[in-house]
């Protein structure tokens, strides 16, 4: 690879969100996903993912620093416009783990036009959450 291809590639790093609750959703995420807690400390939240990317929680107070301007959060029974898509083999078992933990159910499991079965939640904070699978895995 030549050198100025090198510099010009763009990593994933992380994902951050504000939340409301820094605790609420602390538990929340940790319950449901099971990720490894890469960091706690009173602002922050941050996940290890297990591709070794981030995925972080910040109170939205603090998460208003770096970008200088505090973050619109929806009211309750509102979405985002985010949106997480995850693949798991144990669908069924993210999804009993969404409804045990509160999640609120969007749009329940179903075949999706794209070749994945899907289930859409939202988390504490309206944000979406989208759990599937390609259809030619399932068993």
């Amino acid at each position: 690879m030549n050198e100025s291809k090198t510099q010009s590639e763009i990593h994933f790093v992380s994902t951050i969100i504000a939340v409301s609750d820094l605790e609420r959703s602390t538990q929340f995420y940790s319950e449901i996903f099971q990720w490894k807690l890469f960091l706690q400390e009173e602002a922050v939240t941050i996940f290890e993912l297990p591709d070794k990317n981030h995925f972080m929680l910040y109170k939205k107070e603090s998460f208003a620093i770096n970008p200088g301007q505090q973050p619109i959060m929806v009211p309750d029974g509102s979405i985002t416009a985010t949106e997480f898509y995850f693949h798991t083999q144990g669908l069924e078992e993210v999804i009993q783990r969404l409804e045990t933990h509160g999640a609120r159910t969007l749009s329940p499991l179903a075949e999706r036009s794209w070749g994945d079965e899907a289930a859409y939640y939202s988390d504490p904070d309206g944000n979406v959450i989208a759990v599937g699978r390609p259809l030619k895995e399932k068993k």
